[in-house]
């Protein structure tokens, strides 16, 4: 079987990739990424020679070259992970989510479907998404799959559309498909531009900890392996036309978790207790903030026995670690254009 995955050298996707590569030798995997400022094929190094592993560079919004590529290979499933993912870009530059997570993804069905049409047997669409399509919860309360939509940000209206469009080709033409929508991710390899390998990366180098407001944004955060592992699930074991919302049931006031991470971090370098929290520094909040989000993950609990195999303090450790032991891949992510953003953003 032909597998497409898309964003698969980035974040979550190439733990996507590498987990269905090592574990399923008769698929074939082809991993279709850009190689934005967030995709680093470094992140896949360890499977680049694998005999059932293709990587392919191009872009999920150009239509020809997708629909060559569909084809040529005749995919039988997609695992479609790539985005645009950062609520502050999708600020500065709203048009660009909108190109990539609704555009790119219309290319994507169409092709999907055109390769197949009435004959969708043993054929999946699989669409990853985002809590954040919900927009904002209470103090109490947690989304669930048939939360209505409400999302706030750019990012969070373009993903929500996307998810539209998916189940709107499943309803309109049979397309199969699920769609997962899942919590914050860390994890190794993450990109610095979100919060804990942002923080990590400032703490290494004693420079400050940008908290937005005052700190009391709650969040519930997934390790990227659990995640990785919920996704095969889903892909082999979800039912057809269904959503499934994967969260670690570990939430989190920011700054709450920031505290820990410093006192983490502290530990780890060897410095003197409540060093790095010194580098705390509150700044203006960035417009449309939700105040917080929950998962409800007892569907993928109940249905596919799926649940998160760390606690949040475990795997912020385990993270913690691999940043500090990895550091020339992180100072090869953090030059030009990041710096510049960075500067730009928080300054």
């Amino acid at each position: 079987m032909k597998i497409l995955i898309t964003g698969g050298a980035g974040f979550i996707g190439s733990h996507v990739v590498r987990l269905f590569v090592n574990n399923y030798p008769n698929y074939e995997i082809f991993n279709l990424d850009l190689l934005t400022y967030a995709g680093n094929l470094e992140n896949l190094k360890d499977i680049e020679n694998k005999p059932n592993y293709t990587f392919i560079k191009g872009d999920i919004t150009n239509e020809v070259f997708i629909n060559d590529l569909f084809e040529k290979h005749k995919f039988a499933s997609v695992i479609h992970l790539a985005a645009e993912s950062h609520v502050d870009r999708s600020i500065k530059d709203p048009l660009a989510f909108v190109k990539t997570n609704v555009i790119g993804t219309m290319i994507l069905l169409n092709a999907f479907k055109n390769t197949w049409k009435d004959n969708f047997n043993n054929k999946l669409f699989y669409h990853i998404s985002t809590d954040e399509v919900y927009g904002s919860l209470g103090p109490t309360g947690l989304f669930t799959e048939t939360t209505p939509y409400d999302p706030n940000s750019p990012y969070s209206a373009s993903k929500a559309s996307s998810d539209h469009f998916v189940r709107a080709y499943g309803e309109t033409y049979g397309m199969p498909y699920v769609i997962t929508n899942c919590s914050n991710n860390y994890g190794q390899n993450q990109f610095p531009e979100k919060l804990i390998p942002l923080f990590i990366n400032n703490i290494i180098n004693n420079q400050p900890l940008p908290v937005y407001g005052d700190g009391n944004y709650t969040r519930d955060w997934l390790y990227v392996k659990d995640h990785a592992i919920a996704i095969d699930l889903v892909f082999h074991k979800g039912k057809n036309h269904e959503t499934y919302n994967i969260g670690g049931f570990n939430e989190w006031k920011n700054i709450d978790l920031v505290i820990l991470l410093c006192r983490q971090m502290d530990k780890k370098l060897n410095r003197e207790k409540g060093a790095s929290e010194k580098l705390i520094t509150y700044v203006k909040d960035r417009p449309g903030h939700d105040l917080r989000y929950a998962i409800d993950a007892s569907k993928i609990n109940k249905e596919l026995g799926w649940k998160p195999s760390v606690t949040f303090e475990e795997g912020l450790e385990i993270t913690i670690d691999w940043y500090l032991n990895n550091e020339t891949w992180l100072q090869s992510v953090t030059s030009g254009d990041y710096q510049s953003y960075y500067q730009k953003q928080y300054n």
